[in-house]
């Protein structure tokens, strides 16, 4: 049985207040006294293709990187998707047997964002990790980052075939869309200080692209320092695999911050969710509430060394009994009143690992999201 991990966390949920091939062509986006030249992509990656960071590179549609080839981004660069929706939802699509080696640093993230946003290299250069004209909860501008590979899912298509299908948010008729395989120590390359913001363009009724989708991604793939800002979807979304996720920042989602579906069988560790509201985690929970931990009878999850603050009213673990799969609560920290502490658990059974406080657990490192969009706009 597959298990997920979820360990080291702050959660705060109060709402804010806080106001290559290419055709190589270029654009000025009405302003001349910008450096708004970028080079626009509109073809898919099909040889090893590096972009650097003194461009600005704009993705003119769902851009793949195909089985084969690796695609490198230099830390520093920001790359710009167009405005689009449905099957004209601007996105970058990683293959199964494609790579992505995105090696941002803490100095210099890379940033995904949308046209609208008048970030460049030089402010990223210079320091400035944030937007300087979009406010942090404007969402849906343009689609995300989906990364697949061929590690094991717990789903099947219409054939009965459990290795592979295809992934939300892609046409059928695209089989670069498709993920899962039998290999679970896959490599999909290196993502390293990463910021996504401003996607989750809608693909179909209620249907948006997440801020990263991570698609059967094998073990052999690193992921650490992801920030995702203001998706109108998921945050983060797991389905199956078997990818490690360490430090990780989600702020401002319309939907679940974190989501895991097809038995993931990875580790997220170090991570802290700052939600307007909706699920913090669905995992592979039912839909339409707002708690703060969703599971259903199929999960299997460890829950560690989370502290959750700024709950607001009706906010709670849905449940903590489960017919089929498991789930382990283990020093899960409410800030809340102690007499109250049944009233945040659905079903009233707290369970041991489950206790009231103020003080977040020593094991969560704040100190690694400093480069963070979120932790310069003190949405700490």
């Amino acid at each position: 049985m597959k298990r997920d991990n979820f360990k080291f966390a702050i959660l705060a949920f109060a709402a804010l207040s806080i106001g290559l091939t290419s055709c190589d062509e270029k654009t000025n986006n009405g302003d001349d006294d910008k450096n708004t030249d970028n080079v626009i992509i509109t073809e898919n990656i099909t040889a090893n293709t590096t972009w650097t960071n003194e461009t600005v590179y704009q993705l003119g549609g769902r851009i793949t990187v195909v089985e084969g080839a690796t695609f490198t981004i230099e830390a520093g660069t920001v790359i710009k998707g167009e405005a689009g929706t449905g099957s004209n939802a601007t996105a970058l699509l990683i293959a199964r047997g494609g790579k992505l080696m995105a090696e941002g640093t803490a100095t210099a993230p890379i940033i995904f964002t949308s046209i609208a946003d008048e970030i460049t290299p030089e402010l990223v250069a210079e320091g400035s990790f944030s937007s300087p004209n979009l406010d942090p909860d404007i969402n849906g501008l343009w689609g995300g980052v989906i990364v697949l590979g061929k590690a094991k899912i717990s789903a099947s298509n219409d054939a009965g075939d459990v290795s592979e299908v295809q992934i939300e948010g892609i046409p059928t008729s695209d089989p670069n869309g498709l993920y899962g395989g039998n290999d679970d120590t896959d490599n999909s390359g290196v993502i390293k200080y990463i910021s996504i913001r401003h996607g989750g363009a809608n693909i179909g009724s209620g249907n948006e692209i997440n801020g990263l989708t991570l698609g059967g991604v094998g073990s052999g793939t690193v992921i650490e320092n992801i920030e995702i800002v203001s998706n109108q979807d998921d945050g983060v979304e797991f389905f199956g695999g078997t990818v490690n996720v360490t430090n990780v920042v989600v702020w401002n989602t319309g939907d679940d911050a974190i989501d895991t579906d097809q038995s993931w069988a990875g580790t997220l560790n170090n991570f802290v969710i700052i939600a307007p509201g909706d699920h913090n985690f669905e995992l592979d929970g039912g839909r339409n509430s707002a708690d703060l931990i969703n599971t259903d009878d199929n999960s299997i999850v460890n829950l560690e060394n989370i502290f959750i603050t700024g709950i607001n009213e009706g906010q709670m673990i849905n449940r903590t009994s489960h017919d089929v799969g498991e789930v382990t609560f283990t020093n899960i920290i409410l800030n809340v009143n102690a007499d109250n502490l049944a009233s945040y658990v659905k079903d009233g059974n707290i369970p041991s690992g489950v206790t009231a406080g103020s003080t977040a657990p020593s094991s969560v490192d704040l100190s690694v999201f400093e480069w963070s969009w979120s932790k310069q706009a003190g949405a700490f």
